[in-house]
């Protein structure tokens, strides 16, 4: 069996209504000939969307072979155990020229039930955002049910929705079952279940180049919807540099920001987890068994669970998004 090592994947680039350039301009990949690009997938295990290794050896190979072919040795043992042959996290990039549609995800139970599927909780990270830029999360009052449908039916759902000015380095944890949008001008990082399910609220009456609207779950959202409001949405958290920071921590993933100006060393022995690095400013040069990676912004690192030891050696610094399953 050949020897694990750390991986880059292909990017899988994603045509989206509400897309624009930044994919490119900002993280420096090439989506052509797709016109814009509004999500780019990864690390993803996604059926019919499984990412293919780039780098070393096991170049070709998909990450579903390798988790089979492998198990524990990348996904750790207890995350083996519990997804199995089913790479449980799903990494995106989204740039959304226009404002996504407003939306919510199903949680564990909903999304087995009626798609046998995960849930879909989601972390973003602003990698980069213009003036004035807001998203959408939760709602800005106490709901119900029948107070939503009404708002939704009459045209004054974003009444109820809680708004938030944004800027880089704002990480917002989302989990299923929180109404969201992310709005025009934002450039971001997504960490979720590896799950494709979307009930679409409101598209703001859009169409495509054929002049057709895109399919709303209106019925399907209601029993999915948290219609609780929280006194916060987005997440605190210590901006310190040269330091460990969890951000987010919950039963689908734990994220770390590491924001250093020197190298470091990181010990993944404890984790018994596969762990991802997204790369969200600067570049660094990640060593690991004797073998070093080039690693810049936009790029995403899967190191498998037999990796214990990681090296980062910068001269620009770097900032990344470390995570793991616990």
């Amino acid at each position: 069996m050949r020897v694990l090592y750390p991986l880059k994947f292909k990017t899988i680039f994603k045509d989206k209504i509400w897309g624009g350039n930044k994919i490119k301009t900002y993280l420096g990949k090439d989506f052509s000939p797709l016109r814009n690009c509004g999500e780019t997938w990864e690390i993803s295990g996604v059926k019919g969307d499984v990412s293919v290794v780039e780098n070393g050896e096991l170049k070709g190979e998909s990450l579903s072979t390798l988790l089979k072919e492998y198990k524990a040795d990348l996904a750790g043992q207890k995350v083996y155990q519990r997804f199995g042959d089913e790479f449980p996290l799903l990494v995106k990039f989204i740039d959304a020229n226009d404002d996504l549609s407003i939306q919510v995800h199903p949680n564990d139970e909903l999304a087995k039930k009626r798609h046998n599927s995960f849930g879909k909780t989601e972390m973003w990270y602003v990698i980069q955002a213009d003036p004035d830029a807001e998203l959408i999360a939760g709602f800005n009052q106490e709901v119900n049910e029948d107070i939503y449908v009404d708002k939704l039916q009459h045209g004054h759902l974003s009444e109820i929705l809680n708004k938030e000015k944004v800027q880089a380095g704002d990480i917002f944890f989302l989990p299923a079952g929180r109404v969201h949008t992310i709005g025009k001008g934002l450039l971001i990082a997504e960490i979720q279940q590896t799950s494709d399910i979307t009930y679409r609220i409101y598209d703001f009456d859009r169409v495509d180049d054929k002049g057709n609207k895109r399919e709303l779950h209106t019925k399907e959202a209601l029993a999915a919807i948290d219609y609780h409001v929280y006194p916060e949405y987005k997440t605190n958290y210590p901006r310190k540099v040269n330091e460990i920071v969890e951000a987010v921590k919950c039963p689908y993933f734990t994220t770390n920001v590491l924001e250093f100006t020197s190298d470091v060393e990181r010990d993944y022995t404890a984790k018994d987890s596969f762990v991802i690095h997204v790369c969200v400013k600067g570049a660094y040069t990640l060593k690991a068994n004797g073998r070093g990676m080039e690693v810049k912004m936009g790029d995403c690192v899967l190191i498998p669970n037999v990796v214990n030891q990681v090296t980062l050696e910068t001269t620009t610094g770097f900032k990344l998004l470390e995570s793991y399953i616990e």
